[in-house]
């Protein structure tokens, strides 16, 4: 299909729709209200708490495109391969199942409902309630992504237009009359000593940086439906179209996590930040309000689902070519359909281990990406980075697991090493391994680089 797509350039307007498509496609119910919550934990706190929750949750993502462009990969497969094609294999089955049916997709429609619909219902309907809701939503879902050439217009040019409009009618009537003055509000007492550090940790509750590298497939193929098939042109086009989406979003993060504090002035912390969201729209709009914020947490949900089935269905078509398109879509859909509805907790609680194992390496592989141009992309820096990273991620797993894994002879042994390593303290005890990595990394692609001016051998290449 694409081979009959016309060659053009884009105008401004087609920027702006592949930039709306970008932000939808990350902007989901989870970057609505965890911002809102870090602003009532944080208080008084909150410009320092924004600072670092801004790096893991907007520069991190931006990078994870810029990892993509740079690399000029369709995918998160590309990202990985030059750890060669079964890492590669592993990790992006494991990116896809974690933030798509196990995990993330399902997410979308549950939080919409609970936040959006649950307070519609009594309690004894609720499970049928979300029953009916889920099918519908992965229904639609499955319906707009169904055509891959109008994911762009239906998501850029339909959906996200809807859910800014409701998003700035809120954030219109919350400014004009504040609740509190927000530096005068209480802090958590994390937050007092270390808000710089909590809000960074609490960016990587949006997953976005592994969205990034997942949702890759479904950008670069818009890209390419929009008639910018060359490689070159794409990576240009996708990384100035990411620049504009992502300092949007951290634009609107940051007047969320303002607005979470000013909420202290009326009501307590809240357990999170949908229920914090539910406070204030009904504090200025009453039941109008919660209209309103069923329909923006329906929409925000919908384009973030619709971009996670379609790309999970693209990148599982591409290497497991026995099913179709839309047959991945199907069954993606489904099964974060089922999840939606039977142990979604359960599922959450093991899948969370698996994203903290992965977020340090997707963190790792996006630096080597963004840097791969200075070595040539060898894949011995790549091993190098990604075997030091490897084993502090396997001690953020078995921390994060249940109780029957962590609290276990074994789980306490590992946690008994893990204090030994540096900012164990703070969740970024990969970060040292991977940087002493990088030395060994480069040290050997040097040596390797002085082998070859002075012998001819080739150094280890992407392949």
């Amino acid at each position: 299909m694409l081979n009959r797509v016309q060659k053009r350039n884009l105008t401004k307007r087609d920027y702006v729709t592949l930039s709306s498509m970008i932000f939808a496609l990350f902007f989901g119910a989870g970057n609505l209200i965890f911002p809102l919550h870090l602003g009532q934990l944080a208080g008084g706190h909150w410009g320092i708490a924004a600072a670092g929750f801004l790096i893991t949750a907007v520069l991190l993502p931006l990078l994870s495109v810029l990892a993509v462009c740079v690399t000029k990969s369709k995918g998160v497969y590309d990202i990985g391969k030059p750890l060669g094609a079964t890492f590669a294999v592993v990790f992006m089955v494991l990116i896809h199942f974690t933030i798509g049916p196990f995990f993330g997709t399902p997410r979308t429609a549950t939080v919409s409902f609970t936040v959006g619909l649950a307070p519609f219902f009594p309690a004894k309907y609720q499970s049928l309630a979300l029953l009916l809701f889920s099918a519908a939503f992965f229904g639609l879902a499955y319906y707009l992504s169904v055509e891959q050439s109008k994911i762009m217009a239906r998501v850029g040019k339909l959906l996200n237009p809807l859910f800014l409009l409701l998003l700035v009618a809120i954030f219109a009537v919350a400014f004009s009359s504040p609740l509190a003055h927000a530096g005068s509000t209480s802090a958590t007492a994390a937050y007092q000593t270390a808000g710089f550090t909590n809000g960074f940790l609490q960016g990587y509750n949006t997953m976005d940086a592994l969205a990034g590298l997942a949702l890759g497939v479904t950008i670069v193929t818009a890209v390419n439906f929009m008639g910018q098939t060359d490689p070159n042109k794409a990576a240009w086009v996708t990384a100035r179209a990411g620049f504009f989406s992502m300092a949007f979003e951290g634009l609107i993060y940051v007047l969320l996590i303002l607005l979470g504090a000013q909420s202290l002035g009326q009501f307590k912390l809240s357990d999170n930040g949908g229920v914090a969201f539910d406070q204030i729209v009904n504090h200025y709009m009453g039941s109008v309000g919660q209209a309103i914020l069923a329909v923006l947490i329906i929409t925000t949900c919908l384009t973030t689902a619709i971009g996670l089935v379609a790309a999970f269905a693209q990148d599982f078509h591409k290497h497991f070519g026995f099913l179709s398109y839309k047959a991945w879509l199907r069954i993606t859909c489904l099964a974060s359909f089922l999840t939606a509805n039977v142990g979604l907790n359960q599922i959450i609680a093991w899948s969370t281990p698996v994203l903290m194992f992965l977020y340090p390496l997707a963190m790792a592989l996006i630096f080597l990406s963004i840097l791969s141009p200075l070595f040539h992309q060898s894949s011995v820096v790549y091993v190098w980075v990604v075997v030091f990273t490897v084993v502090p991620a396997v001690f953020d797993m078995v921390a994060a697991f249940p109780a029957v894994v962590s609290q276990s002879t074994f789980g306490q042994a590992m946690a008994h090493v893990q204090s030994f390593l540096p900012l164990a303290s703070s969740g970024m005890d990969w970060l040292v391994p991977a940087l002493v990595g990088a030395v060994f990394g480069t040290a050997h692609y040097l040596l390797l680089q002085r082998a070859k001016t002075s012998t001819g051998m080739e150094v280890p290449m992407k392949r």
